[in-house]
Parts: structure tokens; sequence; C-alpha cells
């Protein structure tokens, strides 16, 4: 495969050509035939949490591998590479479905293990406060379990990488310690933790907050609250969901010069209802609406569940309404979550892997992808 752009860096023209699974030269475009030709190339995107979308829920009690196929597909025209299927607080026998189920389609299909590298657990053992629960289902969400955890991750085959979870439960800081050594990245989420509470979580092992200035009380104390004290931490990495509804502008800007690039992540949070028309939808026994504007909402409140965009327009609004550089946008939304996670490097240099996403810039949209590589191969191209 031959491709052929300018590199998202440095604006330089450059030819890629990729064989066996990984790109093999990078240089100046030659006179040779383009098999992909764009204005922009950089590596694929990788989004840490997605919960499905266009009505696949991982959480759902009938997922399929069909079902994850056509989620990977979805988020694969919207130049998303890999990600973490994102699981939520459920009954145990709906979240080891979920699990099983992922297992199972990653170990029939190499192109979905390359696309599904690892699970998210977010959930159940987090805040039952109103606020920071967020759209969770109340009368699942528990405290920290480790046999019950256990089975979850073998269920899975051992591909939880990251847990979500709120370090205020008792026993919760024993459980973040035996996460930590057993190379499971930790986050802090939908908590009501006090600071002394969440200093303690960080000192157990845990490394990011998750989707931060999200899944909180409507009202907060000015100065000594759970958002401060993590923006505080320079232990703590941040994601963001950075939908234009999730976070206001100043609030972003605000977490962006704090973490700084180097410690952010975006997330488009993707809900099973991401990519549906307007409405009101059944999901995880409640119901939600997606709304004109492209947010979802519990009906009747203010409450979020989830987002109706992907993770291409979260580099867009950072880009367009931040003035964030495309490639630190990029960098937070592909680098950024794979370092986490101790992923393999995504860089456009030979020997690295050729996952690759080839991209348009429109006025206003400043990333419009256009095909995206896996492994050299082409897997999606805008017709």
């Amino acid at each position: 495969m031959r491709v052929r752009a300018r590199h998202h860096a440095t604006g330089e023209p450059i030819e890629v050509l990729c064989r066996g699974g990984v790109i093999a030269y990078v240089g100046p475009p030659t006179a040779l035939p383009a098999d992909q030709e764009a204005q922009w190339l950089a590596p694929a995107l990788f989004d840490l949490q997605i919960n499905g979308c266009e009505g696949h829920s991982f959480n759902s009690p009938s997922l399929t591998v069909d079902s994850i196929r056509q989620v990977v597909a979805v988020c694969q025209s919207h130049g998303i590479g890999g990600l973490c299927p994102t699981l939520v607080t459920g009954s145990f026998e709906a979240l080891a479905h979920g699990f099983r189920t992922l297992r199972q389609a990653c170990e029939s299909d190499p192109d979905l293990a390359r696309a599904l590298p690892g699970f998210h657990l977010e959930g159940p053992y987090i805040s039952p406060e109103d606020g920071p629960r967020g759209a969770h289902p109340l009368q699942h969400v528990r405290p920290p379990n480790w046999d019950e955890w256990r089975r979850w991750q073998d269920a899975a085959g051992g591909r939880i990488r990251l847990v979500t979870l709120s370090p205020e439960h008792e026993g919760a800081l024993a459980f973040i310690e035996r996460l930590a050594v057993s190379d499971v990245v930790v986050a802090i989420g939908h908590t009501a933790a006090s600071g002394m509470r969440i200093r303690e979580a960080i000192r157990a092992g845990a490394r990011l907050s998750t989707h931060l200035g999200n899944g909180s009380h409507a009202l907060l104390p000015r100065h000594e609250n759970y958002l401060w004290e993590q923006l505080a931490a320079d232990e703590l990495w941040a994601s963001v969901i950075a939908d234009g509804h999730h976070l206001p502008l100043a609030l972003l800007k605000c977490i962006l010069r704090v973490k700084t690039p180097a410690r952010l992540i975006v997330t488009c949070d993707a809900s099973s209802l991401a990519g549906l028309a307007p409405g009101r939808y059944g999901e995880w026994g409640q119901e939600f609406e997606v709304r004109p504007e492209g947010k979802i909402v519990v009906p009747g409140t203010s409450f979020l569940a989830g987002s109706a965009v992907f993770t291409d327009a979260c580099v867009n609004h950072l880009v367009t309404q931040l003035g964030v550089s495309r490639t630190d946008a990029l960098e937070m939304a592909s680098a950024r979550p794979r370092d986490l996670l101790g992923l393999p490097r995504l860089l456009v240099r030979a020997g690295y892997p050729a996952d690759l996403v080839l991209f348009e810039e429109r006025p206003g949209t400043p990333f419009l992808p256009r095909a995206l590589l896996r492994a050299g191969q082409l897997v999606w191209a805008r017709t």
C-alpha cells in the first residue's frame, strides 16, 4: 500500500510505503502511482472510552461478535483505528456476558483484536450519589469486590486494561493497589471522594481522571472539592470529553493549561446512541433522549449520558474553538491514550505499525477523515 499526503506535524509532502503491517518507507513523493492520496496523514486515532454506537451497546445482554464488528466499522469512518470498548455499571451477569463476547471477538478475528487492544470497565465501583453517579443505574452501584473483578477479568481473557472507580468506598485503596500491581490502569471517576481520599488513591496507584469535569455534583464548594484536587495532582493524567456539550470552553481551556497536552487525553465517550437520529430511546433499563443539538440526556434532567459524536468531532472542537494546534489535538486523541495504556507508539516512521488516517481540511473542519489503514491495509475509505 502506497499513500501520499502531507505529514500532519511537519506539513511536508511525503510518500509512505506499507508492507507486512508496518511502514517500510517514508520519504519525498515519487512518480509511482499511489493507492491512496489525501491532503494530510497522521497516526490513526485511539479512544479509550467508547460504549457503542448506532444502537449497539457493549453492555447489551444480546451483544454479539457481529454487533462489535459494526461498532468498530462505524468508528473507523471517524478515523478511529483503535478503541477500548467500555462497559459501565451493571449486573455481574451482564458485564460477564459483555466481556466474554468481546474476548470471543478478539480471539476469532485478528482485525478486531488489533482494533480492540484493551477493555475499559467504568463502574460499578463508583459513587452512589446523584450527580457523581451520572446516568449509571443506582441499583448496580456497589463497593469493590476482588473476586467479582477477577471473574470479569477471566471472562475478558485478561484484556481489561483500564478500570474507572471511586476511591470513596471502603476497601477501595487496597483494591487500587492490587489493580496497579496487576498492570491495570486505575482511573478516578464518578466520584464524591474527599481531597484526602483522592490523594490516598494516587499513592495507591491511581493514574488517570476519567472525563474530568463530568460525573459530578451540580454544585460544589468553591475551594475544596474533588475537581480542584484532581486538577492539582501532577501525578494524574486526565481525559476530557471535548464534544462541545460536556464541558464549557473556559473549563476545558483551564484543564488543558493545567494538564498540558502531555497529560491530557481526548475521548468522545460515545454512547450506544451515538449516530442515531434525535428522539427517545431505551438503554440499560432507562430512557434517554438524543437532542437535536447533538447531546444525550436523561429526560427531565441536566445529566448527560455519554456523547452523540465521535473522536474526530472532539479534535475539530479543540482546534476550532480553543485554538489548539491540530498536531496537539491529534496526539491527545492518539498518542496520549496509547502511552497511558502502554501500547506501542504510532509514528509516521519506517518500522512503526502502519495504522494511519488520511484526512482533508475543510473550512471549519480541520480534520475530516478520508481513509483509514490498519496494518497497512485499507479498512475504510470515504466514497
